[in-house]
C-alpha cells in the first residue's frame, strides 16, 4: 500500500472537475492507455483577460494520476494562462502534500498535459529548451531521451531510479536502464563543466530590525510584486514580525486555488534567498 497524504485521498476519493469542457479552447493530451498512464485536459479561456475560467480532466490511471490531475485543474482556475505556464510538476506534488517518489511520474503527466493544453490554445508547439536528439530510449512506456533528460534538470535527479519514479523509463523490462544511466552521466558532467555566475545572495551581515524590514520591502517591489501584478495580482503587506512576514493577497490572487503554491514558491522563497533563510510568510485572510 502507497504511503498516500491526506489530501491525495480526499482528490483521489472525491475527484473534482471531471469529465470535458464543450468547445474547449485548449487540448492537451498524454500519455497511452496501451502504457499504463493516460490523460486528457481540456481547458476554457476567456479570450480577452486569458483566464482559464474552467478545466476538466479524464484520466486512465492510478490514485496519484487521477489526484495529480484533479488538484491541477483546481490550480489553474483563475489563473492567466501566462502564469498557468509555469506550473511545475513539483508545485503539483507539494499541493497534494507529496507523492511516493514512485508515483512523482503521475505529477509530470499533469505538467506536460498543461503544456500541451497551452500550447494547442496558443497554436503553437511545446517549445522545450533542452539537448539531445528525439529518440525513443525506453521502449515500453516509449519515454524518449528528452523527457528523460529534462526531468533530470528540472528535478535534480542524480539515480537511474529516480529517473523512472519521474517518467517510467527503466520501469518495464529494464533493458534500457544502461542506455538512461549513460544519459544522466553525460548531463552530469556537462554541468560539472559549466561555468556558474554566482546569484545575487542576500546579506551576510547581522541586520538590525530597520534593516530587515527595508530589506523585505525591496525585496518584495523587487523581485515579487511584478511577478504577481504580470498576473493581475498583487499583495499587501500586514505585519512583519523578526523572521514572520504576514501578507493578504489582492486582485486575482485573492481567493485563487493556487495562493498556497505562490505563497511558498514564489513570495517565501524570493524572501528566503535575499533575506535570510529562516524568514516564514503566512496569509492573513480577509
Amino acid at each position: 500500500m502507497w504511503d498516500y497524504s491526506e489530501k491525495v485521498m480526499e482528490f483521489f476519493k472525491n475527484p473534482k472537475n471531471v469529465g470535458e469542457v464543450e468547445n474547449p479552447d485548449g487540448v492537451g493530451e498524454i500519455g497511452n492507455i496501451v502504457c499504463g498512464d493516460a490523460l486528457k485536459l481540456t481547458l476554457r479561456i476567456n479570450k480577452k483577460t486569458e483566464i482559464i475560467e474552467d478545466a476538466k480532466f479524464q484520466t486512465f490511471g492510478c490514485a496519484s494520476a487521477i489526484a495529480s490531475s484533479s488538484v491541477l485543474t483546481e490550480m489553474i482556475k483563475g489563473m492567466t494562462v501566462e502564469a498557468a505556464s509555469k506550473v511545475t510538476n513539483k508545485d503539483i506534488a507539494d499541493f497534494l502534500g507529496g507523492l511516493p517518489e514512485e508515483k512523482m511520474h503521475c505529477s509530470v503527466m499533469g505538467m506536460e498535459a498543461l503544456e500541451k493544453a497551452i500550447a494547442n490554445y496558443r497554436g503553437a508547439p511545446v517549445v522545450k529548451e533542452i539537448v539531445g536528439e528525439e529518440k525513443i530510449i525506453c521502449k515500453c512506456f516509449s519515454v524518449t531521451d528528452k523527457k528523460i533528460i529534462r526531468s533530470i534538470k528540472e528535478n535534480n535527479l542524480r539515480t537511474v531510479e529516480e529517473i523512472t519514479n519521474y517518467t517510467k523509463a527503466g520501469g518495464g523490462c529494464g533493458k534500457c536502464k544502461p542506455e538512461i544511466e549513460a544519459l544522466l552521466k553525460e548531463f552530469l558532467e556537462k554541468e560539472g563543466t559549466k561555468k556558474k555566475t554566482p546569484p545575487k545572495k542576500k546579506t551576510e551581515k547581522k541586520l538590525t530590525n530597520l534593516e530587515r524590514i527595508s530589506l523585505i520591502q525591496d525585496t518584495i517591489e523587487r523581485e515579487i510584486r511584478p511577478q504577481l501584478k504580470a498576473d493581475g495580482g498583487n499583495l499587501e503587506v500586514i505585519d512583519i514580525d523578526r523572521n514572520k512576514v504576514y501578507i493578504k493577497f489582492l486582485g486575482t490572487c485573492l481567493g485563487c486555488p493556487a495562493t498556497g503554491v505562490t505563497l511558498k514558491t514564489l513570495v517565501e522563497s524570493k524572501l528566503k534567498e535575499f533575506v535570510d533563510d529562516n524568514i516564514e510568510v503566512e496569509e492573513v485572510a480577509g
